[in-house]
């Protein structure tokens, strides 16, 4: 077991900023490189902290689930993890049944609401 010097700061919820003593930790933690393309950030550069498993994904607002990434790279990032959770959640509806199909009835059946006489003429049912 490693031994820390402090306890791991844990925010009260999801929208807990990070204080910037914890996000100097972090950011030592990484030796200042890019969590997700591996370049070192150089002062100047523009960078966030970054949720390793996405909170919307079942992540947790925690320091060992921050990681600093460089602001583009964070954005496409984000980008993925809320497609993939829009994805996850069609599945889930679809497979609970509770996405109805949007297909329209066949033309000429009982559930169009529509028939066709003999003469031609199309009437409401």
């Amino acid at each position: 077991m490693t031994g820390r010097s402090v306890p791991e700061w844990i925010g009260k919820t999801p929208d807990t900023p990070v204080p910037p003593r914890v996000r100097l930790r972090i950011f030592e933690a990484y030796n200042g490189t890019c969590y997700l393309s591996g370049i070192k950030i150089r002062p100047g550069d523009l960078w966030d902290l970054e949720d390793i498993k996405a909170l919307c994904n079942g992540g947790e607002n925690r320091e060992s689930n921050k990681a600093p990434a460089l602001k583009d790279k964070h954005k496409e990032k984000t980008a993925r993890d809320v497609a993939e959770k829009a994805e996850v959640y069609r599945i889930k509806s679809k497979h609970l049944g509770l996405d109805k199909p949007k297909s329209r009835p066949m033309a000429g059946t009982k559930a169009s609401g529509w028939k066709k006489c003999m003469d031609g003429s199309v009437v409401r049912r």
